[in-house]
């Protein structure tokens, strides 16, 4: 099973982080879902954190990473959650909803909604180069990100606000992008992007400042995606959660509302 902790009580909600994340990455949001009547779990992709390698046995990633969350969600008893993700999350958690195995959608900066080879090609080359600073930059991490520039330099591009994530943090996501390098190529080489349509309530949010995945995809996630709900998380990197968790939580709840009005009124 992947390894995953399960938080609160209530409507199950399901966080799903990005490729060479880790689910503490949403650490941040989880009390205020809590607070909000809630039972959030947080989930290690394969290869990643705690979670068993990335073992594709020649699947497409598209149909293993179905396959896992299908009996992911059949292990722990819990039927059409609420699932949100970012990132590769993102694509992850609209693969499911297009499957009708949600009932209801947040991508946060969602993969798969890439325009060209030029788009693809950027964001490998960026992991690659990151990945590779990352192991430069390890020996030295348990020092350098208790600074501002320390981790400035090791994740501004993933963060707008770098300096507000605690130095123990920082070193564990290196340390976990590190050892997850062996997912991180299988799935940039299964890399697929998304179709659509959504038979549930969804919200696409991109984050203003995204340097990984550039706020333009949204516009071609309008386009294969009109049935969803689009904003722009204002001030906020890649990975939202780190800059401001509460926004990202009241997208979500925001979300999940919405759902539960449309299923009440069916």
């Amino acid at each position: 099973m992947l390894a995953h902790e399960r938080h609160g009580s209530g409507t199950p909600i399901v966080l799903v982080h990005g490729i060479g994340h880790r689910r503490q990455g949403w650490d941040p949001i989880v009390p205020l879902l809590v607070a909000a009547g809630h039972e959030v779990i947080t989930v290690d992709l394969p290869g990643h954190g705690d979670s068993p390698a990335y073992d594709a046995q020649g699947k497409s990633a598209r149909v293993y990473l179905h396959e896992v969350f299908e009996a992911f969600y059949e292990e722990l008893g819990i039927e059409t959650p609420h699932v949100v993700g970012n990132s590769l999350g993102g694509l992850i958690a609209l693969e499911a909803a297009m499957n009708g195995h949600v009932s209801s959608v947040v991508a946060l900066s969602p993969a798969g909604f890439w325009k060209g080879t030029f788009d693809f090609l950027y964001v490998r080359g960026l992991f690659r180069t990151m990945i590779t600073a990352g192991g430069l930059l390890a020996p030295i991490a348990p020092h350098l990100f208790r600074t501002k520039l320390g981790k400035a330099i090791g994740f501004s591009w993933l963060s707008s606000h770098p300096s507000r994530i605690p130095a123990d943090v920082a070193v564990g996501d290196l340390r976990n992008m590190l050892a997850a390098r062996p997912a991180v190529r299988e799935l940039f080489l299964g890399a697929f992007q998304f179709q659509g349509p959504l038979p549930v309530p969804a919200t696409i949010a991109w984050s203003q400042h995204d340097k990984v995945l550039l706020p333009y995809q949204g516009r071609r996630a309008r386009k294969v995606l009109p049935e969803a709900f689009h904003t722009i998380l204002k001030g906020v990197g890649h990975v939202p959660m780190m800059d401001d968790p509460e926004l990202v939580a009241r997208t979500i709840l925001d979300t999940v509302a919405r759902a539960e009005h449309s299923s009440n009124a069916a």
